[in-house]
């Protein structure tokens, strides 16, 4: 069965860390790029990093920059989301999906059903 299943999401206080995983079955990651999405209710989907087929090219939304790292382990068929300096406003689900062509198409093809990270003291 094809499937990216995320993990590692948790009841964190504010100024804490997370390090979530997006770890692939049936299929390999390797030759993918990755992106990792959040939404909280009532407000969009937003896409808040992404990393290269070959790990040498990242992005990250304003919003997480110089707060969150994207990287990725192709021998564990798995990609990494850590995340430090957590604020209440970090409150999401969030999701990795991953696609052949880009992070930055519509819709990418294959998605997780998301971990829920909740940042609050």
């Amino acid at each position: 069965q094809v499937q990216l299943v995320e993990s590692g999401g948790a009841l964190v206080q504010p100024g804490g860390s997370l390090r979530l995983s997006c770890a692939a079955s049936g299929f390999t990651l390797d030759y993918l790029h990755i992106a990792w999405f959040r939404q909280a209710p009532g407000k969009e989907r937003e896409r808040i990093s992404c990393i290269s087929s070959s790990g040498g090219s990242t992005y990250y939304a304003d919003s997480v920059k110089g707060r969150f790292t994207i990287s990725r382990d192709n021998a564990k068929n798995t990609v990494y989301l850590q995340m430090t300096s957590l604020k209440p406003e970090d409150t999401a689900g969030y999701y990795c999906a991953a696609d052949r062509s880009s992070c930055f198409i519509p819709n990418m093809r294959w998605w997780g059903k998301g971990t829920l990270v909740t940042v609050s003291s």
